[in-house]
């Protein structure tokens, strides 16, 4: 045999066992996911929706402005999202309207009806000084063994944002129970940010149940770094500490990849045979980052843990999954683009994705694991 062709075999023989190990490592991923163009985005902006501030005791159009970042849930049979809603009081700038969250509900998981007033709004409350003016932001749901809800989203005073922690047994009344983190290491965190957090749950049909392990409940969270927490009743959350006594950090950016500004917990993380998938976003460095990706734009990734110890990650992808491709993600108050994702439901043999383009609207993408 010539060298020539030695060379060519041996060449052949090393693609065949790279790519082999490609996608060996990719395997655990969840998707492809498909945007369906005919109803995206899902939810827009209204002016026909009004509400009593109880902060104001006036009438606000409260998603006049923009409908985006959605948490979403199953229940008896119908898909439920539940979004932050800004209306147009304080400075044209992201951060400086109020936010509250609404719902609406969906037959079929792509065409929805909303509710005319927010489920979770600030009010004259215990808190009042946490929540208001900035209001309540990017939700997150997942349902208790019993049946009940536990929501987590951000405070926003437009002084530090917090973590906090709200439950309901309906999705509609909700009751709040304040920063996550109250308790913790006698309130040191209180005044430090925290936001995103992301339960790990299992799949249940097509419900996604919190689940403890390690006779434990899990939460990745925060932003610029993923850090993670432990609770025993799903209110009180306690960060991991490093052998410095800082936040340990789990997942961080990576130099010359999609995710090198930044890494943000996305939906509930879910545990599956491989481990806990963790879906995470991230924010593109226009100095260090992904060339073709711009400058601050939000894409989505995938992390693997595992599903023994929710703090040794096992994997990661090296693309985005989901990135801004549609002239709705690219439209709005963000216009570097933005897929941010927040809410992943299993549903009648799908998973729908949805998620907030250019802090205006609601997405949503669908991966069928039955199709190649």
């Amino acid at each position: 045999m010539g060298r020539t062709r030695i060379v060519m075999l041996l060449s052949l023989l090393l693609t065949l066992v790279l790519r082999t190990e490609i996608a060996s490592a990719q395997d655990w991923t969840f998707g492809p996911f498909v945007k369906p163009s005919q109803v995206n985005p899902i939810i827009t902006p209204s002016t026909s929706s009004s509400f009593l501030s109880p902060m104001t005791d006036s009438v606000v159009q409260w998603e006049e402005l923009a409908t985006f970042n959605p948490a979403a849930v199953v229940r008896e049979g119908r898909v439920y999202v539940l979004y932050r809603a800004e209306d147009v009081t304080g400075k044209r700038e992201i951060g400086f309207h109020t936010s509250r969250i609404g719902m609406a509900q969906s037959s079929d998981g792509l065409h929805f009806t909303r509710r005319s007033t927010p489920v979770l709004y600030p009010d004259k409350d215990f808190q009042a000084r946490y929540e208001w003016t900035g209001g309540v932001e990017d939700p997150r749901v997942v349902e208790t063994e019993d049946g009940n809800y536990v929501m987590t989203y951000t405070q926003w005073n437009r002084d530090v944002p917090r973590l906090a922690i709200a439950t309901s047994m309906d999705l509609v009344h909700w009751k709040k129970h304040g920063p996550a983190f109250a308790n913790a290491d006698s309130g040191k965190y209180l005044k430090t940010e925290t936001k995103s957090g992301a339960i790990v749950t299992r799949v249940v049909g097509n419900r996604l149940v919190a689940t403890k392990v390690n006779g434990k409940y899990w939460m990745y969270f925060n932003v610029p770094d993923i850090l993670v927490a432990t609770s025993d009743n799903l209110i009180d959350w306690t960060p991991l500490a490093d052998n410095g006594g800082k936040p340990l950090k789990v997942l961080s950016p990576r130099a010359g990849y999609f995710d090198s500004w930044l890494v943000e917990a996305g939906p509930p993380a879910i545990i599956t045979p491989r481990g806990i998938i963790l879906i995470y976003n991230a924010g593109n460095s226009g100095k260090f980052g992904e060339v073709g990706i711009p400058e601050r734009a939000y894409t989505g990734g995938q992390a693997l843990f595992d599903a023994h110890n929710p703090i040794k990650l096992l994997a990661r992808t090296n693309e985005p999954f989901i990135k801004p491709t549609e002239d709705y993600e690219r439209t709005g108050q963000y216009k570097e683009g933005t897929t941010f994702v927040e809410g992943l439901v299993p549903f009648n043999g799908r998973w729908f994705l949805y998620y907030g383009t250019a802090d205006s609207r609601v997405g949503v993408a669908v991966w069928d694991p039955t199709r190649p």
